[in-house]
């Protein structure tokens, strides 16, 4: 199912917190950083919260520059970004700003709440999950119904988890204020929980006034036949690579990227590279690699195209090198067509030795632009 870009932007204490105790919410930024949060609020398609948030909070949600309002007006996009909010239960006050401000609001609740939220009058579009709240099918259901493809996630702390838990969230954006709440009672950015693996990599750091700024993105692939974040990461790198190919009459454009589980990248390569005519792209990154290394039996190899199932160019076909490198999931964005070899299936053999296949099609159009001379 594809996804939008899920950014998750929170501000916090020193000690961690995203509130204190006290009846007024406690300001961790300032003017330049609120700003910041602005500008990030008028380049994306959606905003989300969850409910404990709106009650807290009571936010308007807005994108509060008027110049940035008119440019989005003027690229044809509407004047706020749609309104999302996460609630299991549905009982949400129909008075809350949020429902009464900007533009486009939807509510994805569980069917109960559905039905709570509807009497209520609670002026959103209300969309059930299900008996519970169903992560993938909501962004899913936001991609697919409300052609969301960048969407900001506001909080709270219950909703930063659940996304990073389930390998959801492509982007952390951090701001740490310098100061300490120290009340077991106040609410934390990160509750307790199984997240995912390995270190996230940073991206930037920025001071704005007195707090700092931290970007980071997921790195570790997930495992299984189950996609996360990281692996969404990972495969647009495959498809980049594919671009640096030389182009061939004769053979596709492809580009591949070796990830141990933990996110550190292992090897890359591509189609061609130095000058080999004939080399594919995974060959040319499980070259660059030590056979006995102890991290491929649990690494990811992730691929433009589906590695090959047959060729006359050399002894092995990619599937098989793969699996000789005892490699057992593979994540790829395009099918192999029959321009060169009829009824190619490598995922098929890739599956029958036991290794997962994950396709991950809303990648296919970066994959096959590098190859269009070869598709007609």
């Amino acid at each position: 199912m594809p996804f939008p870009y899920v950014l998750l932007s929170a501000a916090v204490s020193l000690d961690g917190f995203l509130d204190d105790t006290g009846p007024e919410r406690l300001l961790l930024s300032g003017p330049a950083d609120f700003d910041r949060v602005d500008a990030v609020r008028a380049s994306v398609d959606a905003i989300l919260i969850g409910a404990g948030t709106i009650r807290a909070d009571n936010p308007r949600l807005l994108v509060n520059a008027p110049e940035r309002r008119a440019a989005r007006v003027a690229a044809g996009r509407p004047e706020y970004p749609l309104k999302v909010a996460v609630s299991g239960s549905g009982e949400l006050d129909p008075d809350a700003r949020f429902w009464h401000t900007g533009g486009e609001k939807v509510l994805y609740t569980t069917d109960a709440g559905a039905e709570l939220a509807r009497r209520a009058g609670v002026a959103a579009d209300v969309v059930p999950l299900g008996p519970g709240l169903d992560w993938p099918a909501l962004l899913s259901h936001l991609y697919e119904a409300r052609g969301v493809r960048r969407l900001m996630v506001e909080g709270g702390g219950t909703v930063h988890s659940q996304l990073l838990r389930q390998g959801l969230a492509d982007e952390l954006q951090l701001v740490v204020a310098p100061l300490l709440v120290g009340d077991p009672g106040a609410p934390r950015l990160f509750g307790p929980g199984e997240y995912q693996r390995g270190r996230l990599r940073l991206l930037e750091t920025r001071r704005i006034e007195d707090v700092v700024l931290m970007r980071y993105e997921p790195t570790a692939p997930g495992s299984g036949p189950t996609a996360v974040a990281a692996d969404r990461h990972w495969l647009r790198i495959a498809c980049e690579l594919a671009v640096r190919c030389p182009p061939s009459q004769t053979a596709f454009s492809v580009g591949a990227v070796v990830v141990a589980a933990d996110g550190t990248e292992l090897a890359r390569g591509f189609s061609r590279e130095a000058g080999d005519p004939v080399v594919h792209a995974e060959e040319a990154a499980l070259a660059k690699l030590d056979p006995a290394d102890p991290r491929l039996a649990a690494a990811t190899v992730y691929s433009s195209l589906e590695p090959c199932a047959r060729r006359a160019s050399r002894p092995a076909p990619c599937a098989r090198l793969i699996l000789d490198a005892g490699v057992r999931r593979v994540v790829t964005a395009w099918r192999e067509p029959d321009t060169f070899v009829a009824g190619a299936d490598g995922s098929g053999l890739l599956t029958e030795a036991g290794a997962d296949v994950v396709v991950l099609p809303e990648y296919g159009a970066a994959a096959r632009e590098p190859n269009r001379h070869l598709l007609g």
